[in-house]
């Protein structure tokens, strides 16, 4: 499967606000993983990396979020259920008439994201620090502007250029 333009972009462009905050990382140090909807949820972080990972529905971004080496439960499996906190299922279930879907469940929601929903893992090996991951993170998501991020009263429309 081919990576969709928008998110190499985004790995070329961090390689440059990494820089700009005296973190060097080359581009060739950040693996893009696009898995198209249908998806299944990964079964591991892949050893010795860190990720940020992000749902999409169509064009619109729902959800970006980070692992680090200690919370590959919450990359694999804790957005896909209600059970954790602040995950993916819980803001689906409680804003579906957003997205214009009705009778979304603990017993269907899993389903429910992994058909819908493509999945974009951005990989870093675990050589980088937190800092870096949570720069990265920020910028994903000032970049694709997940509708659940933060609390909606948080929510403010994007400035643009002028």
């Amino acid at each position: 499967m081919t990576i969709p333009k928008l998110y190499a972009k985004i790995a070329s462009d961090f390689v440059q606000v990494a820089a700009l905050a005296g973190i060097s990382i080359p581009l060739s140090d950040i693996k893009v993983k696009f898995t198209a909807n249908p998806h299944l949820p990964p079964k591991s972080l892949p050893p010795g990396t860190l990720a940020i990972y992000v749902f999409m529905l169509g064009d619109r971004c729902l959800k970006v979020g980070k692992a680090g080496s200690k919370s590959a439960a919450r990359f694999c499996n804790h957005h896909y259920g209600s059970k954790a906190p602040s995950t993916l299922a819980k803001s689906l279930m409680k804003r579906q008439a957003s997205l214009g879907v009705t009778g979304l469940d603990d017993s269907n929601v899993k389903a429910w994201i992994c058909e819908h929903t493509s999945r974009v893992n951005f990989l870093i090996p675990a050589k980088y620090d937190p800092f870096t991951l949570s720069l990265f993170e920020a910028f994903v998501q000032c970049r694709l502007r997940p509708e659940f991020e933060g609390f909606a009263s948080q929510h403010v429309q994007p400035q643009t250029a002028g």
